[in-house]
């Protein structure tokens, strides 16, 4: 299982991720430090992917 790499650069990250499902929220894509969890599980339920999918897609961003 790969580990979500998002530190720093959420915010740049989050405008990709919304241009590819548009109907993610800002409170779907909200991400606080060492919650990735549960944006993982909020990215899987609106995406219906898995998180291991969804990890490698936002890392490849």
């Amino acid at each position: 299982m790969d580990k979500l790499e998002i530190k720093g650069k959420w915010n740049e990250l989050k405008g990709k991720v919304k241009q590819s499902y548009a109907e993610l929220t800002d409170d779907d894509l909200k991400h606080e430090e060492g919650q990735e969890d549960e944006l993982l599980g909020r990215l899987q339920q609106k995406t219906g992917k898995g998180r291991d999918e969804l990890v490698k897609w936002i890392n490849s961003l």
